[in-house]
């Protein structure tokens, strides 16, 4: 009984509320507060000529994927968006694991450099990553018609960025080269910290180089892969600054480069003869949400429980 009261009494822990409490208030008022304003915003409407703001319920979504004014550019930028995420999951990660993986299995001189040169980009502003590739790919003072011609390839060359056909490829493997130092470094830690023993192991039962990252490595390191899959995911549907940097709001030629993020900037704050839809935008912005939310959740109760299982 005595012990059973000593546990009930217990004092509370109120130095865990004050270290917590900063990093709470701090999230509440960038996250919290905006996300729950801006699902508010996307239940009214505001009339432009007298500035009356209205209560309409979902009707900005009804109207969203029902109306031919909106449907047809919100669906247009949602298979973009789905587009760029499918190259940076198909390309920028199976590079960077590749990479990973050469640097962890072959004793090569100045792997330091190699993975400084490759992380490089990342720290680089969108701005910057914009500018530059977008001079190297100019048809009038651009170097990438030079580049290819010097290696034979010239016939290959076009305008990359003018082009509906190739715009929104190119931007999604400029994103690859900017960001594959990220599931590089990842993956490179994540192979590191593979116990020496399993390397033992295998080694003694005849796994060795490739064989044995495919068999051993891979299947250690499945977890880091999903962490990876789900931050190119997340970053992918937030994309918003190249597009912008490069291609202006109004994502063209055409809107073939038109993503979730620009859509919705363009809808909120207006652009040439569109006028701001604040309440619009909130609405757009709120489907990005529950895309988002949506892809995560089916990772962490799906993709994250099986592979838990796997581990077990």
């Amino acid at each position: 009984m005595q012990e059973q009261n000593i546990r009930r009494k217990r004092p509370f822990r109120w130095h865990i509320v004050i270290f917590l409490m900063p990093a709470v208030l701090v999230y509440t008022a960038i996250m919290i507060i905006p996300l729950g304003e801006t699902l508010r915003l996307s239940f009214f409407t505001k009339d432009i000529v007298t500035q009356e703001v209205t209560y309409v319920g979902v009707s900005n979504y009804v109207r969203l994927f029902t109306d031919f004014y909106w449907v047809g550019p919100f669906f247009n930028a949602l298979w973009n968006n789905l587009y760029f995420f499918m190259i940076n999951m198909l390309v920028q990660n199976p590079i960077g694991i590749l990479i990973a993986a050469l640097l962890s299995m072959f004793h090569l001189p100045g792997k330091a450099f190699y993975r400084t040169a490759i992380f490089m980009p990342t720290l680089l502003s969108f701005v910057v990553v914009g500018f530059i590739w977008k001079l190297m790919l100019s048809p009038l003072w651009g170097v990438s018609k030079e580049l290819l011609s010097s290696v034979g390839l010239g016939s290959l060359y076009g305008p990359f960025l003018g082009d509906e056909s190739t715009a929104l490829t190119t931007l999604a493997l400029i994103s690859v080269w900017q960001f594959v130092g990220i599931p590089m470094m990842l993956i490179y830690a994540a192979l590191l910290s593979i116990p020496e023993e399993v390397i033992e192991a295998a080694e003694t039962d005849g796994v060795t180089g490739i064989s044995q990252f495919f068999k051993i490595k891979l299947m250690l390191i499945l977890p880091t892969i999903g962490i990876i899959s789900i931050l190119t995911f997340v970053g992918n549907f937030n994309a918003f600054d190249l597009i912008y940097t490069t291609q202006g709001a109004l994502a063209g030629p055409n809107f073939s480069t038109d993503l979730l993020g620009t859509y919705m900037h363009r809808t909120f704050f207006g652009q040439q003869t569109q006028p701001g839809d604040i309440n619009m935008g909130a609405a757009i912005a709120t489907m990005m949400f529950f895309i988002i939310l949506t892809g995560v959740a089916i990772y962490l109760f799906v993709i994250q429980r099986r592979m838990t299982r796997y581990e077990m």
